[in-house]
């Protein structure tokens, strides 16, 4: 399963990364409860951003769409990680998506939400390149099957990021800063500590 048709990251995982996590597995679904659970927060934040004005008639649904998918997510993740005899774990970091949080331009008006509608797109581009990578990987077959589910999801999650970003800003505008993005990704997910987290580091 080639992960070249499903995103346009700069950097390819190496199916290497997906081994090297998977040996605390448990540990692996924890962190992904909570990045299910920001992208659930995430989306919903987003119903009031708008603007001003009526939004496009793509805006409420499709925000509604994502924030739905994630929260299914979260249930499905947490049912994987319960019936291993997996805990949530208390303490959770992201340092991957707070990196590129940084890059948001703040208090320039619809340049801050394009940026925001992109980071969410990245964050869902890499999250299902990862999911790719896990599902080849995973010995599990179950937890394999529920990977490979998540890719389709995840990666009409970031296109429709990037459909909404060109409804704030002029298509053009918005494209060139989404390649901008995508450069600047690659540098962020290569300086991330390993670990078994979705958004750990290459090693």
């Amino acid at each position: 399963m080639s992960a070249a048709p499903s995103h346009p990251l700069k950097r390819v995982t190496p199916p290497g990364w997906a081994e090297e996590v998977l040996r605390d597995p448990l540990a692996l679904l924890s962190d992904q409860a909570y990045l299910e659970k920001k992208a659930a927060n995430n989306a919903l934040e987003f119903l009031n951003l708008w603007p001003g004005g009526k939004p496009p008639a793509k805006w409420l649904p499709s925000i509604a769409a994502i924030a739905r998918d994630e929260t299914q997510h979260l249930g499905l993740v947490l049912k994987h990680l319960s019936e291993r005899g997996g805990i949530l774990q208390r303490v959770h970091k992201n340092p991957y998506a707070a990196d590129l949080g940084k890059l948001v331009r703040k208090g320039q008006g619809g340049k801050e939400l394009v940026d925001r509608l992109l980071v969410s797109g990245l964050i869902e581009s890499r999250s299902c390149e990862r999911f790719e990578r896990l599902a080849e990987a995973c010995e599990d077959k179950e937890l394999s099957k529920f990977y490979k589910g998540l890719v389709a999801s995840e990666n009409g999650h970031h296109r429709m990021f990037l459909e909404l970003a060109k409804t704030v800003l002029p298509a053009k505008e918005a494209a060139s800063r989404w390649e901008t993005l995508l450069e600047e990704e690659s540098g962020i997910i290569d300086r991330q500590p390993p670990g078994p987290r979705i958004h750990s580091g290459i090693t």
